[in-house]
């Protein structure tokens, strides 16, 4: 199985440091608060150009926070599909079975918040445990 690194920040300096952990031949995805063309100037010289990165990108309006997160494609749904796509198991039964999952997860969200204006319950309630 392939390893794949994720990376969740919010801080330049924390990432400039990061960037020089990654292996040369692992898939990395990040997931940072802030746009994504910054991630892509700190690796621009690279030997590792296998980079996924999520971030802000300017969409959306006055909504809840995690539908803001769907908008800019920084949610739980959108990183598994990223993940998915990044493992030998992309294009096995499971890894579609997985993102076609997550694609109606997405699907049910832009109806449920379009129709009540609030987030599904699934995420509502959500609580670590």
């Amino acid at each position: 199985m392939k390893k794949i690194y994720i990376v969740l920040s919010q801080s330049y300096s924390i990432l400039a440091k990061t960037i020089k952990l990654f292996t040369k031949d692992k898939p990395i995805i990040f997931n940072y608060h802030g746009y994504p063309t910054l991630i892509h100037e700190l690796t621009y010289e690279r030997e590792n150009k296998n980079i996924s990165v999520h971030g802000y990108i300017e969409e959306g309006t006055i909504t809840t926070a995690f539908d803001m997160r769907v908008k800019n494609e920084i949610d739980r749904y959108h990183i598994v599909i990223d993940i998915i796509n990044h493992l030998d198991i992309a294009k096995t039964r499971e890894g579609k079975k997985i993102i076609k999952l997550m694609e109606e997860k997405l699907k049910y969200h832009e109806s449920y918040i379009r129709e009540y204006g609030i987030d599904m319950e699934e995420v509502r309630l959500f609580k670590w445990e």
